[in-house]
């Protein structure tokens, strides 16, 4: 699957090696206290208490510092309203939905996390569509990939989800599906934004846009792959949008050879499904074929 997942020997590394660095703090401050600079150390330790200076190795460890940052958020929000403010408003909301986005890693309950993915939803789509995009085009990219992506993460957590169940239901299938589909729709939407005025694709694309737009090619490849249908019809025609997708990252990387290096990873398991799909397809169309 695509789903980010912690690694418990590492964190049993890590955590052995933070014991060793909060003793070698404490002798610190006790030499501090006999030098009689303790008054300073016990400042500097109350800040560090807010929000530790090492990296979160757990879920309470990082909700600690997800509740501290959320709490500066909230005040920001208050202070730079929306009206009078607006780039600053949705740059303050974005960091909120950061907050969420690195705690929902954390989190080991997919259900959960699948829950804090949403709350970003619920946060940054009432902005977007507010958002006019005559005035507003960059900011108005950022979150159409920002929806796009949050809402492909919660597509491959349900389909992790459905994975544990000894049949998928109707109701998990539906819901696989609807993320699915939103996800394509604000990938589109931020590809579309790509286009000139006569809603042309460029045939090369600015540097600052390359990586955004040939991972949003990609990721809408796999979507339609992973679209769940009974119709084997629907089916062959998701495994060809599916498939030029891919051939368009392939294709395009060929024409461009510099933009290589921003999607390597991309680049080569496009290069396996367009090996691939082609059979696949093929093979379907065979079961297909006294139906046509």
């Amino acid at each position: 699957d695509n789903i980010g997942e912690l690694d418990p020997d590492r964190q049993l590394e890590l955590k052995a090696q933070r014991k060793k660095e909060e003793d070698e703090k404490e002798n610190g401050r006790k030499k501090a206290v006999l030098f009689g600079t303790s008054d300073i150390s016990d400042s500097v330790l109350a800040m560090e208490e807010k929000v530790s200076s090492v990296y979160p190795l757990d879920f309470q460890e990082a909700r600690e510092i997800f509740l501290v940052g959320q709490n500066y958020v909230q005040e920001a929000k208050e202070f730079f309203q929306v009206d009078g403010y607006v780039t600053d408003h949705i740059e303050i909301v974005q960091d909120h939905s950061a907050l969420f986005k690195v705690l929902a890693f954390f989190e080991e309950d997919y259900e959960r996390r699948c829950k804090m993915h949403k709350r970003r939803i619920d946060m940054l789509e009432p902005i977007y569509a507010d958002l006019n995009p005559q005035y507003y085009l960059l900011i108005s990219r950022q979150l159409q990939f920002e929806l796009a992506d949050t809402y492909y993460e919660m597509m491959d957590l349900k389909v992790a989800i459905g994975n544990r169940l000894e049949e998928l239901d109707s109701h998990t299938i539906k819901k696989i599906n609807s993320l699915a589909q939103l996800a394509i729709k604000y990938y589109e939407l931020f590809l579309d934004s790509l286009r000139n005025p006569d809603k042309v694709f460029p045939e090369q694309l600015e540097e600052d846009v390359l990586r955004p737009a040939m991972v949003a090619k990609f990721h809408i490849a796999r979507l339609y792959g992973k679209l769940i249908t009974s119709d084997s019809k629907k089916q062959l025609e998701n495994m060809q949008t599916s498939l030029e997708y891919y051939t368009f990252l392939v294709d395009y990387c060929e024409k461009h050879p510099d933009a290589v290096r921003a999607v390597e990873t991309e680049l080569e398991l496009s290069k396996e499904m367009v090996g691939l799909l082609p059979t696949r397809m093929e093979r379907l169309r065979a079961k297909l074929c006294p139906f046509i």
